[in-house]
């Protein structure tokens, strides 16, 4: 085989073999130190930049791989149809006498892109690759009004009074560098991305005009919006690509803008694979405002979490050396940029021990930051995990710590709230602790509850209240494990700090069954004041007939159901349905392909 190929094989297979999160953040060297605070500072020259970059690549390169662009379709063309249903978010706004729901946010304020969004009289709609403007109040005048054809994948959109912001992700081949002769396996060519934000004007909702558009080579990593701005972040792997380096191009009314290698931000001595991380902010209500960006050389963007004045940006860290050293850890590199309007700052950079779950494992509180992490140390035949909570301050040094909570376990779920954080392990059963975070400096455990399964998200509610949602757990007969079941409500009451207890709880299907709400925060839909909680459902159920003998703990059900659950949740009463809704006009409707997830009628 041409040694050409063999290279362009092993970089496949590295991508393929690791999981895509860790794919771009995996370092070249043993990380000896924590919370370094090297200056950054910026490239003097291209050839600077180049010859850095020569130095530190270490084989791994493209996060999108494809054995044959005719064979493999482009990742687009497999686009999930959004159900009209509205997926409907967690806070509830009035308009007159009209109360509407608003994407469930993490921070109050701050705006997270949805496929869905409303200003109560009319919705924006993500679906069949189009941007659907539908007027749906008052009911009985409901109707389609418009739509706007995408050109790529949506990521999201936002809405802000008579704008709507749309964004998008596109891909493309890059060609073969080498002619790889006529062996028969196809060639392997990398995949580039393109992130494209759009700003219509929707004053007419039945022809909404665009007025501003831009484009940037890279891919989603997390948006946000705050008052008339938006910002996001897109990630590029930084690689030599036929003797050149590909930099940041950005692209706007037919012209074209490169990032020019004095523009681009660095550390010295940063490890992780390479990626141009850049920070956009714009206003979208000043059709002639400035689109600034900030570019900065660091590991891929992992997860991002923006406070009302900070945007930080965690990126996992891999030591690819323990592959042959006895042992291997993760560290977390977490990068804060200061935002006003259209001002972007770098400010500092932190590190910490372990991988950040997502979003919620991050907060800021009265200038300080916190993050909820999980360890894994593995080799030499040992594979241990341990979790932990630091608070840095606000140069990003860590002041405080908890450290080796649930050894053997790993976190499934965190909610910051005020001077408190609950967090959730599993291995067996549910732990869920509450953390006293009022000194930054001496965080500590307050109390633990354990009880069989595990949440994957939490809800504050009310007072002293929190709402899971997960899976129920059955302990394996053999083994050191748990067989997860149907999908779990819990209501804990926390308002004794050292004693949380679970006071409800309500099980819906067997094993198999399924929620977005798990993976997603944006399908969780709860009314506070009215305890109406609704969560989409894919409902497995297991057949009795089936096992004459009693199903075993790990037997799955078959798929039965495929809707909205609305549920009542009550300090008093706790969780009980109160109906289901579906979209499909019958059982068989969904049953015949067997695969709701993919069915039109699935919610979103």
């Amino acid at each position: 085989m041409d040694h050409r190929r063999k290279a362009w094989l092993v970089v496949a297979l590295a991508f393929f073999v690791l999981p895509a999160s860790f794919a771009g953040s995996l370092v070249a060297k043993e990380i000896l130190e924590i919370g370094r605070k090297e200056g950054i500072r910026r490239f003097e020259s291209y050839q600077q930049l180049k010859l850095f970059l020569a130095s530190r690549q270490n084989g791994v390169g493209w996060p999108y791989l494809t054995l044959d662009g005719s064979a493999w379709p482009s990742p687009t063309s497999s686009r999930n149809e959004v159900s009209s249903a509205l997926a409907l978010g967690s806070d509830f706004q009035a308009q007159a006498d009209v109360r509407y729901s608003a994407t469930n946010v993490q921070v109050e304020g701050v705006d997270e892109a949805d496929i869905v969004k409303t200003d109560g009289k009319f919705a924006y709609v993500v679906s069949g690759g189009k941007v659907l403007l539908i007027r749906v109040y008052p009911p009985e005048s409901m109707a389609l009004l418009s739509a706007i054809v995408l050109e790529g994948e949506p990521k999201g959109m936002f809405v802000s009074g008579n704008r709507l912001v749309v964004l998008e992700q596109e891909f493309s081949a890059l060609p073969i560098p080498y002619d790889m002769g006529g062996n028969a396996l196809p060639e392997i060519a990398p995949w580039v991305g393109n992130v494209s934000l759009k700003v219509y004007d929707v004053s007419e909702k039945s022809d909404p005009r665009p007025i501003r558009k831009f484009s940037v080579n890279g891919f989603y990593s997390d948006s946000r919006m705050l008052g008339p701005y938006v910002y996001l972040v897109v990630t590029e792997p930084a690689v030599i690509y036929e003797e050149n380096v590909i930099l940041p191009r950005i692209y706007e009314c037919g012209t074209m803008k490169e990032v020019e290698a004095s523009e681009i931000y660095y550390y010295e001595s940063s490890e992780g694979c390479q990626a141009f991380n850049t920070v956009f902010a714009l206003n979208v209500h000043d059709e002639n405002a400035e689109l600034n960006h900030e570019t900065f050389l660091t590991a891929s963007s992992d997860v991002v979490f923006m406070s009302l004045d900070n945007l930080y940006v965690a990126q996992t860290i891999w030591d690819l050396d323990g592959l042959i050293v006895p042992t291997r850890k993760e560290v977390t590199a977490i990068h804060k940029v200061r935002l006003e309007g259209l001002k972007i700052e770098y400010v500092a950079k932190g590190e910490v021990p372990g991988r950040v779950l997502n979003q919620f494992s991050m907060d800021e509180f009265e200038g300080f930051f916190r993050v909820a992490t999980t360890t894994v140390e593995y080799g030499s035949g040992k594979f241990e995990e341990s979790n932990n909570i630091y608070i840095l301050d606000p140069e990003m040094n860590v002041v405080g710590s908890l450290e080796g909570l649930a050894p053997g376990e790993r976190i499934h779920s965190a909610r910051f709230m005020g001077d408190r954080c609950y967090v959730v392990t599993f291995k067996k059963v549910d732990p869920l602790f509450v953390l006293d975070l009022s000194s930054p400096t001496d965080p500590r455990v307050l109390g633990r509850l354990k009880i069989p399964g595990y949440s994957d998200y939490l809800h504050p509610f009310g007072s002293g209240f929190l709402i899971g949602v997960g899976k129920e757990t059955v302990e394996a007969e053999e083994g050191d494990f748990a067989w997860y079941q149907g999908l779990k409500v819990s209501l804990f009451d926390v308002r004794v700090l050292g004693d949380p207890k679970e006071v409800s709880k309500l099980v819906i299907g067997d094993r198999g069954t399924d929620s977005p709400v798990l993976m997603d925060h944006k399908a969780f839909l709860l009314d506070a004041e009215r305890g109406i909680l609704v969560l989409p459902v894919l409902v497995a159920e297991i057949d009795p007939s089936d096992y004459p003998y009693g199903a075993p703990a790990n037997a799955y059900g078959e798929y039965v159901w495929q809707g909205a659950y609305v549920l009542k949740v009550s300090t008093e009463e706790g969780v009980e349905v109160l109906g289901k809704i579906t979209h499909a006009k019958s059982d068989q409707d969904a049953l015949k392909s067997g695969y709701y997830f993919y069915s039109k009628y699935s919610v979103k």
